[in-house]
């Protein structure tokens, strides 16, 4: 009964609270219906220069073909090379492309004409993919291109490429982390700094059941809010888990006991909000970048790699996509829940034995 009281009173206290009611409404609705069209590594919008020194009906085919894609923006034909690097100098160009003299006559007699594609590589994920992008459409120009032979390709899973459908469910993370990882932290802490922890030390309270008052309504938050991110991701992307659902809120929960116990260990250790914030968001940060939330993790050095061993965002992120993208079932990621459950009891006993309960 202590314990059903203590989480009546969180949650008058989060009720009575003027940003935090609207933070759980508004933060599932902005990372489900903004993040997704900001965090993509589609490039689009690339402005390509033409110099064109042949003047040909190929060359032009070439240009039409710039204009027509959905990844380019024309930035005109330049007289010279030197006009177009100065278009790039200037920030007005990306890419430049100089197609030689000569170029559709000598496709004609069945030569190879070298096309100069010269990219601003200061992103150099725009520079190399707009390159990319580029070279496809010059060697699709060329007539006989078609003869030489091309290897089939079959897409398994998203067969569309959706970005969107590989970077909706790893932004459940980021929910998770917030409403089960910050806010109770900061909720502990802001009692710490008011007092009143001190007040509910000295009662017969345990342990315990004090530590499960400040976390259970932030895990029931963390459903609710999870629901709504599915619903959203249903009704905006028409994205569903091809997998089961339950195994959704299970693999969500497990990160909830990592984040929150995570968070009552820092809270524990910290007097003020402003320290509690800033070695959370340190930790946080760290656990984020080496989890594979955006870039895939074989793509890390060796010794960043080797952290995704012991880092929960990591299992998660890649049981999610296993339930979402390829319908994965519990025998495809029971290692990852495993895995998580684990670390997630261990942080779970580090933030009992960390706290300290004034008798």
């Amino acid at each position: 009964m202590t314990l059903k009281y203590l989480i009546q009173k969180e949650f008058l206290q989060i009720r009575r609270n003027a940003f935090l009611p609207k933070l759980i409404i508004m933060f599932p609705i902005v990372i489900m219906c903004v993040m997704p069209w900001v965090m993509q590594m589609e490039v689009k919008n690339i402005v390509v220069d033409v110099v064109d020194n042949d003047r040909s009906t190929r060359s032009q085919q070439i240009v039409h073909s710039i204009e027509a894609s959905d990844y380019f923006i024309s930035g005109g034909q330049k007289a010279t090379y030197r006009d177009a690097l100065a278009e790039i100098e200037h920030g007005k160009a990306d890419v430049v492309l100089v197609i030689p003299q000569n170029y559709g006559k000598d496709l004609e007699m069945g030569k190879m004409p070298q096309v100069l594609i010269a990219a601003n590589a200061v992103n150099g994920t725009k520079g190399s993919m707009g390159s990319a992008y580029l070279s496809q459409i010059v060697t699709h120009s060329v007539p006989y291109a078609s003869i030489l032979s091309q290897p089939s390709i079959l897409l398994l899973y998203n067969q569309h490429q959706n970005y969107k459908l590989y970077m909706i469910p790893a932004l459940l993370a980021i929910v998770m982390m917030l409403m089960t990882g910050f806010l109770p932290t900061l909720n502990i802490v802001g009692e710490k700094e008011a007092g009143t922890i001190e007040q509910i030390n000295v009662t017969p309270v345990s342990k315990w059941a004090f530590i499960l008052s400040k976390l259970i309504p932030y895990w029931l938050i963390a459903l609710f809010v999870i629901t709504v991110c599915l619903l959203l991701a249903w009704l905006v992307y028409g994205i569903t888990p091809v997998g089961p659902l339950w195994l959704v809120y299970v693999l969500a929960m497990l990160l909830a006991l990592f984040f929150s116990s995570f968070g009552l260990i820092i809270s524990n250790y910290s007097d003020a909000m402003q320290q509690a914030v800033f070695v959370m968001w340190f930790f946080v940060v760290c656990i984020m970048l080496l989890s594979g939330l955006f870039t895939p993790t074989r793509s890390m050095p060796q010794w960043a790699y080797l952290t995704t061993y012991v880092n929960p965002m990591h299992y998660f992120i890649d049981a999610i996509r296993t339930v979402f993208i390829r319908g994965g079932t519990l025998q495809h990621v029971w290692h990852q829940i495993v895995a998580l459950f684990v670390i997630g009891v261990f942080m779970a006993s580090w933030a009992a034995q960390s706290y300290k309960k004034n008798s």
